[in-house]
């Protein structure tokens, strides 16, 4: 909220104790922010106790003697009126979900030259308070917690709307430990026809919610539903994402490993959803949640992948395995390729593609015949035209100077001379054929021991055994948890 707003929000902004709306009594204000007002109110013919949303953007607008809204100035008509339509479409959506971790929406109607929203009054306690006296919060209820809130955030998303505000203050905790995720007046459907709003909550907004053409989506509630965990575990909330968006100087949760009250899946998983930048956090909550170990409620929704297709469902925005290390000897369709060479493509393709490119390349070297098409397939995975063309022309001259050489000698299978028993502990492949036998059945095994032939390593055995899970989002999935979870064990 700006300082504008701050300066203004008081009784003049508010609709007065013992005002009636319909059917509906003010009885107190619960809160206001940049976008509305809510307040405590009483459903005179049920005499039930609710809290009633009341479009009012305080920057913009303002109340009148006889209570009613309207814009501040001609000028800010339109915004007013754009503000408002969306206002009660967003409370017609949200009124579709039915969630015991959401609050309910009831109604929605117009009073007053402006917009309410009658949501479920939450008799709860703040997760603020409730977790006073509670640290260290036990991982299963940390678990259970976040499964609750993801298992929410899934309907939302899967509809097509953000919550964008994610915080401890707008989560609730039921008498029986159960949490319900409140305060929508900041939810935005992404098939809006503007750019959406600016909303800060500092330490839990990521940076693309800064301005209002940054690019949001489910993974920005996921940064925020992140920084809620890591205030859960370490008792601090995040750094705001402005300061972390070079040189990170925050404490990642992984920190607090030592204290033995959280596992290092659990605290990768939260620094995982801290990333500052949106492309290298989970897309979705299906991934999130698999990387927690949660099982959804219901089926996963396919709503909000990546922005990248499923053609580029190749690992870039959800693996995260760190630099891995460089080729030596490294031979692809026939040529073995000089590992110099490659390890300056790895450098260079990092300055684009980031740690996942000598992951790229090693993965691009299994089918180039030539140093030539090597360039040009790992190219075919940047994103940036220009930066696509200064990586081939600079590889031009080491495609037209390099000798083809021969591959290693092979058996009659072939197979590389090296054993497959060489390279792989049987606990590995176990660990791989049992991750892989979820996806694709008993076959796993068959398939774990033909990559097994021909992977360098671990991170390379679970690329080639992704290539036979059909479905585009649960091979990401797979891949980010495998081969992630393998770089925890060396």
């Amino acid at each position: 909220m700006s300082e504008r707003t701050r300066t203004i929000v008081g009784a003049d902004s508010t609709l007065p104790a013992g005002y009636v709306l319909n059917e509906y009594r003010i009885d107190a204000v619960l809160g206001a922010g940049g976008f509305g007002i809510t307040y405590l109110a009483t459903d005179c013919n049920l005499d039930l106790k609710v809290a009633l949303k009341e479009y009012l953007p305080l920057e913009y607008a303002a109340r009148g003697a006889d209570h009613s809204v309207s814009a501040r100035t001609s000028a800010d008509t339109n915004s007013f009126d754009w503000g408002l339509r969306r206002f009660l479409d967003e409370a017609r959506a949200l009124a579709t979900f039915h969630h015991p971790n959401i609050v309910r929406v009831m109604r929605f109607f117009e009073g007053n030259n402006t917009g309410y929203m009658v949501m479920e009054f939450v008799d709860g306690e703040p997760l603020a308070s409730w977790i006073n006296g509670r640290r260290p919060l036990p991982q299963p209820d940390l678990l259970r917690i976040t499964g609750a809130l993801l298992d929410g955030l899934t309907v939302m998303h899967k509809a097509g709307y953000l919550h964008r505000d994610i915080k401890p203050d707008n989560i609730f905790m039921r008498a029986g430990g159960s949490p319900i995720l409140i305060d929508f007046g900041s939810a935005r459907s992404l098939n809006t026809d503007r750019g959406l709003t600016s909303m800060v909550s500092p330490g839990y907004a990521p940076l693309e919610q800064y301005h209002a053409r940054g690019n949001q989506g489910p993974w920005s509630d996921l940064y925020a539903l992140g920084g809620v965990m890591y205030w859960l575990v370490t008792g601090a909330k995040p750094m705001e994402a402005p300061s972390r968006e070079r040189d990170d100087p925050m404490t990642p949760a992984r920190a607090r490993l030592s204290s033995g009250h959280y596992t290092a899946t659990v605290l990768n998983a939260i620094d995982w959803a801290l990333e500052p930048d949106e492309s290298d956090r989970p897309q979705s909550t299906a991934a999130l949640m698999t990387e927690l170990g949660i099982a959804p409620a219901r089926p996963p929704s396919q709503h909000g992948q990546s922005r990248h297709a499923a053609d580029h469902a190749d690992l870039r925005d959800t693996l995260i395995i760190g630099n891995a290390p460089a080729a030596t000897g490294v031979t692809g369709a026939g040529t073995r390729f000089d590992p110099g060479v490659i390890s300056r493509m790895e450098a260079e393709a990092a300055r684009t593609l980031g740690p996942i490119a000598s992951v790229i390349v090693r993965k691009a070297v299994r089918t180039a015949a030539s140093l030539s098409a090597l360039c040009h397939g790992v190219a075919r995975e940047m994103d940036d035209e220009q930066a696509r063309a200064a990586f081939i022309k600079k590889f031009a001259h080491d495609a037209r100077t390099q000798p083809p050489t021969q591959p290693p000698a092979q058996t009659h299978s072939g197979r590389s001379t090296q054993s497959v028993s060489a390279r792989f502990a049987p606990e590995v492949l176990q660990r791989a054929e049992a991750e892989l036998a979820r996806h694709i059945g008993a076959i796993a095994g068959v398939v774990v021991r033909h990559a097994a032939a021909k992977a360098r390593d671990e991170a390379e055995l679970y690329l080639l055994i992704a290539d036979d899970i059909e479905d585009p989002a649960e091979k990401k999935v797979f891949v980010h948890k495998a081969v992630t979870a393998s770089r925890r064990l060396k």
